[in-house]
């Protein structure tokens, strides 16, 4: 029996002109759940990651947590379909419009509605966002990657990628509505771990959405969405 750990990437830039770029907070974030596994005595046999720039910064931050800053730690597998999405791209699809940058409350719950009304469409083939894939071609690329874990590895195994491919590997072994698995996707928070137990023949759902590692009061305020 594996045990697979999914983790989201730490906070990126939300509303900055270019997201894919750890925050402060998100290297933070990351650090800190690397020392968490550290105190625990946790290692990983096999990791892998999306090819995004917030993918390697959290791998990197996790990685420091783990091994301190001089530490070394092998290089992951990368693996294009557990990228994410281009939520702009799906926005566009309900919005052709430009947007306001999302700096108040209000034009943040606007930005994330627009999201899950471009999401639910495309997920259900009613629109191809441009420069996007299919969903089932999106859905493919994460399932490929929890296939060859299932196949290839054993002990435990770290994917370090974002909202969407975990939301869809958690819709794919729940076996969930594509609204449901909108739903868990826009619940998952920066470097939150899901957890699988894994087999030859299957996947089994653990946890969701964790955050072990940000339980202490000092924390509190470490905790993001976006």
């Amino acid at each position: 029996m594996g045990h697979l750990y999914l983790v989201r990437h730490g906070q990126a830039s939300f509303g900055a002109e270019v997201y894919d770029q750890l925050s402060p907070m998100g290297r933070q974030q990351s650090v800190r759940l690397g020392q968490y596994w550290r105190d625990k005595g946790l290692t990983f046999d096999t990791v892998l990651t999306g090819t995004l720039k917030r993918h390697a910064q959290t791998y990197a931050g996790i990685c420091e947590g783990l091994h301190g800053a001089e530490g070394t730690a092998a290089a992951p597998l990368l693996w294009p379909g557990l990228n994410e999405f281009d939520s702009l791209a799906l926005i566009a699809t309900v919005h052709p419009y430009p947007l306001k940058k999302p700096d108040t409350p209000e034009l943040y719950r606007h930005h994330f509605r627009l999201l899950r009304d471009g999401l639910t469409q495309w997920m259900n083939g009613v629109v191809s966002p441009v420069g996007m894939p299919s969903y089932q071609e999106f859905r493919h690329g994460v399932v490929s990657a929890l296939d060859h874990i299932r196949k290839n590895c054993s002990g435990h195994v770290l994917i370090v990628s974002s909202g969407g491919p975990i939301a869809t590997a958690v819709g794919h072994v729940l076996g969930t509505a594509p609204e449901t698995t909108i739903e868990l996707n826009l619940r998952i928070r920066n470097s939150a771990v899901t957890e699988f137990a894994f087999n030859p023949k299957r996947h089994s759902l653990l946890t969701f959405n964790a955050l072990a590692h940000l339980d202490q009061p000092e924390h509190a305020s470490w905790i993001t969405h976006a």
